[in-house]
């Protein structure tokens, strides 16, 4: 960690001893974790054996299968950001949208994982929106003063453009300056140019407090598998291309060519039970190298925490044994969550505060993070624990078991609104029966023997269906006023001016 005393004043000789500090640091630590994540291993730049010797290289990527399980796990589902206040959430959902939040903090925690911290830089674009990105330890650094609490100085970033030029930026709490390395540091800008954003426009994301990445701890014994399975592949190169031996017999140089080529030795002698023709064989230890692979790679999945979720035995496990299994993960992950939301309480802390913001600076201690796990889902398993919940807990409760459920409190209200009584129309009424009619329509039901009064004309049951039909038709704009007219009158016998009678009479009541 850079550390400056407070109040000091940033020079180009003082930045640029901090960018000599960032250089080595790249150099002896970040860029082996880089290079261990993108397939890298020591095991490639090992010397060089004797031409005559098998000398395969052989890659097992665990840092890669390591840093992405866990992600998956982590933020496979992305984390929904919520407040009470619905104006502050639909500003926070268009700031995620409009920066493509889910995939930056997904790519933020990857980063975090492979290098142990991470950079997620704050700034204005030309349409004066609040943007976010993201910045690797290869490219960035923060300065923090000595006190308790580490506060933000100064964030740096450096870039190295085509023609090999770097160049860089630097940023404090009131402004950022622009600089190009040519031999020393030239400044772009007479002055700082201000950002506006209340602090550092940056935050450090951490894996956890050593800032240790997660395959760290396990890249000796990741190292010792890849030797270990590369001199393997050589012994099946050994037996693959072995020496005969051929004892009590001279052969020449065409007899070698004869058996390279026939892959057939036949000597005559006149002693021939002395002659030997037989393969070498090399002496195995088969047994030995297995027992050591497997126990290399029990060991980087037990000391980095992260389940080997590829076990043919992983999927076989019920739901409670498969969280046993995912405990240490899961733990791991809660680490991680609390780092991550310390992040980004900064972030709408510093977003907020900015004037582009278009809610009050403060309201970001409202804000609400949900995150959820990866977890393998049963979904069977999980409605019959919520049944069984049933008049134990609260519907809320019931629902946050069940894994398929995004946002409870949506939930929640999709049910009432399908549980609430629907008004009745007169398309329902014919469709399901329904015949009761209202005081003020032009028709009524005398109740005796299916007949109906219309405009002082009795119908029988067939009529009145036909009439309902034709009406409700009409109502719901499937015919024209004229085909309706047409419809009643031809249906019930009665003239083109008692038929629109009645449907005027259905329109005023509508």
């Amino acid at each position: 960690m850079f550390r400056l005393p407070k109040a000091t004043e940033i020079t180009t000789e003082l930045l640029a001893q901090f960018l000599d500090r960032h250089k080595r640091e790249v150099t002896d630590r970040y860029q082996k974790f880089y290079d261990a994540y993108t397939s890298d291993h020591e095991i490639l730049h090992a010397q060089e054996k004797p031409s005559y010797k098998p000398d395969n290289r052989i890659v097992v990527n665990f840092p890669k299968y390591i840093v992405d399980t866990m992600n998956g796990f982590f933020i496979g589902n992305p984390i929904k950001v919520t407040c009470d206040d619905e104006k502050v959430s639909e500003f926070v959902e268009y700031i995620e949208q409009y920066n493509d939040q889910d995939d930056n903090n997904a790519e933020l925690s990857k980063i975090c994982s492979i290098y142990g911290k991470g950079y997620e830089m704050y700034y204005t674009d030309e349409k004066s929106e609040l943007c976010i990105t993201y910045l690797s330890p290869l490219e960035a650094f923060m300065i923090y003063d000595e006190s308790i609490i580490e506060r933000p100085m100064f964030f740096v970033r450096r870039y190295t453009d085509n023609d090999n030029t770097e160049w860089g930026s630097i940023s404090d709490g009131y402004g950022v300056r622009n600089f190009k390395i040519t031999g020393g540091i030239e400044w772009l800008e007479d002055d700082w140019q201000p950002h506006y954003f209340d602090g550092v426009p940056a935050t450090e994301y951490v894996e956890n407090a050593e800032r240790q990445g997660i395959f760290e701890p396990v890249m000796s014994m990741v190292n010792a598998y890849n030797k270990a399975i590369s001199e393997k592949a050589n012994d099946v190169d050994y037996f693959a291309d072995c020496y005969l031996k051929v004892l009590g017999a001279e052969v020449s140089d065409d007899d070698v060519q004869f058996i390279r080529d026939s892959r057939l030795a036949n000597f005559y002698g006149d002693d021939f039970e002395k002659i030997v023709v037989e393969f070498m064989d090399k002496p195995s230890n088969d047994t030995s190298q297995e027992n050591l692979l497997n126990r290399l790679e029990r060991l980087i999945f037990q000391i980095s925490m992260v389940a080997n979720i590829s076990d043919e035995n992983f999927g076989a496990s019920s739901g409670i044994a498969l969280k046993y299994k995912l405990q240490a993960m899961s733990n791991l992950e809660k680490t991680k969550e609390r780092k991550f939301t310390s992040g980004m309480n900064r972030r709408y802390k510093l977003l907020f505060g900015h004037p582009a913001s278009k809610v009050p600076a403060d309201v970001w201690v409202k804000l609400k993070y949900t995150f959820t796990p990866n977890f393998p889902a049963n979904l069977l398993e999980e409605a019959q624990i919520a049944a069984q919940m049933e008049g134990i807990t609260s519907h809320e409760t019931q629902l946050k078991v069940i894994s398929a459920v995004d946002n409870v409190q949506e939930e929640l209200n999709r049910i009432e609104e399908e549980n609430a009584p629907q008004e009745e129309t007169v398309v329902d009424r014919v469709m399901f029966g329904n015949s009761e009619q209202l005081e003020d329509e032009p028709y009524s039901q005398n109740g005796g023997g299916g007949v109906t009064e219309v405009q002082g004309k009795v119908l029988n049951g067939a009529q009145t269906q036909s009439l309902l039909a034709i009406m409700s038709q009409f109502v719901g704009g499937f015919i024209t006023e004229g085909q309706a007219v047409n419809l009643i009158k031809t249906a019930i016998g009665i003239s083109k001016e008692e038929a629109r009678a009645i449907l005027k009479g259905e329109m005023n009541e509508q």
